[in-house]
């Protein structure tokens, strides 16, 4: 039986919702990185983003749910328009995931083997895992089920999206070394500040206001939109930005990535907390980020330049577990959860990324290179990859 219209177009403003977020992901990474390097975060966030599609239409969705578009045109249009925008919808979603990565390995990346590692994440290593947690495949909803009582839930994908984005994040940051004349010999750290905190700041508003379609539209139907839903997500976002701005003693770069750390870990369970649950979530998720923020690059000389791994890596598995926490009826929750569930689905995720992320990444660092010459990152990936400069001189 064919979908109801407005389940057609409530689907689709979703889609476009989630994928004007990866607008905020392209300015968030502008606003961070080195000004010689911001043409380039804007070139790969949108070519990542057509790599994706390809991957995921021909390859990648098929394997995650089993649907084929190798039909006429006619039957797509006729029998599949709601197959079609849910297509959309999701892809936005496996999107996310080289965007995530592409703030961690920002300004000492080559660009080919990046599209190449985009395309092996979204065909393969992605869908595999979304399978499981949104389509039951392989019945490993069914076996935590049975030991549990309750499958994983991950309502709108706090591991299934982000916590795989930022464990794949960090195998790639590992396997390129931090960049040049970021630490000294002898332990010394040396800044190298945001080039504009406007665009931060813009960049943190836009995926705001765009996870609520990625939230609240993660129903995927009309008749199962939830308000509590909206309104977790809100309380998430309040606490993650408070938090990031006590801890961070009021940073301009932890506060605008508070709300986004909130947001990240409330996904999972948005649909069954209460509101007090959210905000406790969320809260937990900006401290979360700002202390491993600071411990990865200042004490673990990890250089992840966005900071993705403690923001979507740690922040996303947290909400997976508080999920399984704050999601119980005893804590005020819907209830359907189970605790245990929640920690074998998180540490399944976090495994599944770590694997195909050193596998990936691994692969293309010995066959290809994956890291800009010393003299390129000196000069900077806009004149070195995209031959001009975010604002290049005029003659008057």
């Amino acid at each position: 039986m064919a979908q109801p219209a407005n389940d057609t177009l409530f689907v689709l403003l979703g889609a476009i919702m989630v994928l004007a977020m990866h607008a905020g992901f392209a300015f968030l990474e502008v606003g961070t990185v080195r000004k010689k390097n911001q043409v380039n975060a804007l070139v790969k966030i949108i070519s990542d983003f057509a790599v994706s599609t390809i991957a995921y239409f021909f390859i990648g969705y098929s394997i995650a749910y089993g649907v084929s578009f190798f039909t006429s045109a006619q039957t797509l249009s006729v029998e599949s328009g709601y197959t079609l925008v849910k297509f959309f919808f999701l892809l936005t979603f496996a999107a996310a995931i080289p965007a995530i990565v592409s703030g961690g390995i920002a300004e000492r990346a080559r660009f080919n083997p990046q599209l190449a590692a985009t395309f092996a994440i979204v065909a393969l290593l992605y869908p595999f895992f979304e399978g499981i947690v949104w389509n039951g495949n392989y019945q490993i909803q069914s076996h935590l089920e049975g030991l549990f009582g309750a499958p994983f839930h991950d309502f709108a994908g706090s591991v299934v999206v982000h916590a795989m984005g930022g464990w794949i994040a960090l195998t790639a940051v590992i396997l390129l070394g931090h960049r040049y004349g970021r630490y000294g010999k002898n332990g010394e750290v040396f800044a190298h500040p945001p080039s504009s905190i406007p665009f931060l700041a813009l960049g943190a508003w836009i995926l705001t206001v765009g996870w609520f379609g990625f939230n609240v539209m993660s129903a995927q139907t009309i008749a199962g939109i939830s308000g509590l839903v909206a309104v977790n997500s809100l309380m998430a976002m309040a606490g993650g930005t408070l938090t990031a701005l006590i801890a961070g003693k009021n940073d301009p770069g932890f506060v605008h990535n508070g709300p986004l750390a909130g947001l990240v870990a409330v996904c999972a369970g948005s649909d069954l907390m209460h509101p007090i649950g959210a905000l406790l979530t969320g809260a937990i998720a900006g401290a979360l980020f700002v202390f491993t923020f600071t411990m990865t690059q200042n004490r673990w000389k990890i250089d992840d330049v966005l900071g993705v791994w403690p923001l979507h890596g740690l922040c996303g598995a947290w909400g997976g577990i508080a999920a399984g926490i704050f999601g119980l009826q005893i804590f005020g929750g819907l209830g359907g959860v189970s605790f245990w569930a929640q920690l074998s689905g998180t540490l399944m995720g976090i495994t599944v990324a770590l694997t195909g992320g050193f596998i990936i990444y691994g692969l293309l660092k010995k066959f290809i290179g994956l890291r800009l010459t010393q003299e390129e990152e000196y000069n900077g990936a806009d004149l070195t990859l995209h031959k001009i400069s975010a604002e290049p001189p005029y003659d008057k």
